[in-house]
């Protein structure tokens, strides 16, 4: 099993340890999300409480469907629902841990000023919203940069090789902007293959060259059911083996919407991983 530093994150003032993996529940509060939606004050408040119960130690708000094909709503809708939202997870959770899933930094701004959400969950790595990393260096918050950018699929090699040096180049930028806390997410599902997909997966290991922490998000992705023959619904078995696969070569956070399952991983592999020291 891969070995990874002991990186935290400073979250408004206090470091979160990442020296064992942690998990970040999906709250979509969107009606359009591929897998799973709440709407409404009672099942926003219910989830929130869910996934907090289960152990979760991040919430992700997302107001912004970022399925394939989507068509997202604009910037005041999208504040609209995410205000609606997060002020029902405030109320429920005053001291949780919250991120926010949006691409736009105006909307991103506006989460950390007015409902001190500690984290920028940004899917596109700064390619729909060109304002976004000076925006993140300028709130003082962990950003999650995500690889959303397609390429060349001849060969692994080169797959990877301008894999790495994509995200690498942004990590460098970030931090010349004064962005301390840079999360890698490898962008699974987004502008890849299948067989991308699960070359990345199988060299995931290879991420920790860019001395980040590594989140990995493939939920009930179409990875998994499009590889299976199922749908999205029928793709929490799957979902737990590529989960038990990244926390074996060094993930450090799991973007998940079925906590529970998640923290079983997690807790498994801790236990093989205390066998081995």
């Amino acid at each position: 099993m891969s070995k990874t530093e002991p990186y935290s994150i400073n979250i408004g003032g206090e470091l979160l340890s990442l020296e064992k993996p942690v998990v970040m529940g999906i709250l979509n509060a969107t009606p359009d999300s591929f897998y799973q939606h709440h709407e409404g004050a009672e099942a926003i408040r219910l989830r929130t409480r869910q996934m907090l119960d289960e152990g979760a130690t991040i919430l992700d708000v997302g107001a912004c469907s970022t399925r394939p094909g989507f068509t997202p709503p604009d910037e005041k809708e999208e504040m609209r629902r995410l205000r609606e939202a997060l002020a029902v997870v405030r109320q429920e959770a005053p001291r949780a841990v919250l991120s926010v899933d949006t691409f736009r930094a105006g909307v991103a701004k506006m989460c950390v000023e007015e409902f001190g959400v500690q984290i920028v969950n940004d899917i596109s790595g700064g390619e729909l919203d060109k304002e976004m990393f000076q925006t993140v260096a300028e709130l003082h918050v962990p950003y999650v940069l995500t690889h959303n950018k397609a390429l060349p699929q001849e060969k692994e090699e080169a797959f990877l090789s301008e894999f790495l040096q994509e995200m690498g180049s942004k990590v460098e930028a970030l931090h010349e902007l004064g962005v301390c806390d840079i999360i890698l997410d490898p962008g699974f599902g987004f502008n890849k293959t299948l067989e991308q997909n699960y070359i990345l997966m199988q060299n995931l290991d290879v991420l920790h060259e860019l001395d980040c922490p590594l989140l990995v998000g493939i939920s009930h992705k179409s990875m998994i059911y499009k590889l299976l023959g199922t749908t999205p619904q029928e793709a929490s078995n799957g979902t737990t083996v590529l989960h038990t696969v990244a926390l074996q070569k060094g993930a450090h956070i799991l973007r998940a919407h079925e906590v529970k399952e998640a923290m079983e991983c997690i807790k498994i592999i801790n236990e093989l991983s205390e066998c081995l020291t």
